[in-house]
């Protein structure tokens, strides 16, 4: 019997314009009035995320920046922070890689210290929270730093995404989208926030589902019972896991999700 399904968004749940299918908040209130748990399992910022499933948000799970950090009913209930001594060491590290910039994310806001506007673009995506310091150093919430999002227009599979994990070996490097990085304790991955979460809730792996379309996925969908990738995901993901759904565009998260309703 499946009483938890977890899903990623970019690429996954959310359609290409990056918008929620209409019927989403409707199939969480259904999952929800079966007490079936949904999850949101993103790379995202809290708020962000909170933002989006505002008319549910009291209703779901929300693992955030790729499973640094776990909420429910607006409570921490997990994080996984970076100490002082790797912070300082990667952000040395990630400065001399050109044409990469390093966001600081915390549990409230984020932070950049560049306001190149092609980044900063593409944080106000994912960080509605996000402010401009003049060296990310000065952060006033370093003690609460869970990862550095790094931005590479170039393409971060090809560029700083294959580099920065052999200068950063004691840290986790996973590529988390096109232009995207994230960097963060070795720990710290949607598996590890999602194995917590079926712990804290007394949940069987049997009994969970989970959705994904990237490499940053693999943990979450593996330490589930029962694991899909859309058709535009990830080649190598598609491999691994081996379930293939239609793609975002097409809703396969959507559309499974109604299959497993009329069982």
């Amino acid at each position: 019997m499946i009483k938890f399904i977890a899903s990623d968004l970019d690429g996954t749940m959310l359609l290409p314009s990056g918008e929620l299918p209409a019927e989403t908040f409707t199939l969480i209130e259904k999952l929800h009035a079966r007490g079936v748990l949904f999850c949101v399992a993103s790379g995202r910022q809290y708020e962000s995320l909170r933002r989006l499933f505002a008319p549910v948000a009291d209703k779901i799970i929300f693992i955030a920046e790729n499973g640094a950090l776990v909420f429910y009913k607006d409570t921490r209930l997990f994080g996984e922070n970076l100490p002082p001594d790797a912070l300082d060491a990667a952000l040395h590290i990630i400065r001399q890689e050109e044409n990469v910039y390093p966001l600081l994310c915390c549990e409230n806001n984020a932070y950049v210290e560049n306001d190149y506007a092609p980044f900063c673009n593409e944080c106000k995506k994912y960080y509605p929270n996000f402010k401009t310091l003049t060296r990310l150093e000065d952060c006033p919430e370093l003690d609460s730093v869970c990862k550095i999002a790094v931005f590479d227009e170039r393409g971060a599979a090809l560029r700083s995404g294959k580099s920065l994990p052999e200068k950063l070996p004691i840290l986790r490097v996973i590529v988390s989208g096109k232009v995207w990085s994230d960097v963060s304790m070795p720990t710290v991955n949607k598996g590890n926030a999602l194995v917590f979460t079926q712990k804290h809730f007394s949940l069987k792996k049997e009994e969970c589902v989970a959705f994904g379309d990237y490499m940053n996925d693999l943990e979450m969908l593996q330490s589930c019972g029962q694991a899909f990738v859309t058709e535009n995901g990830y080649p190598a993901l598609k491999e691994r896991i081996g379930n293939v759904i239609p793609s975002n565009a097409e809703m396969g998260v959507i559309g499974t999700i109604k299959e497993f309703l009329k069982e």
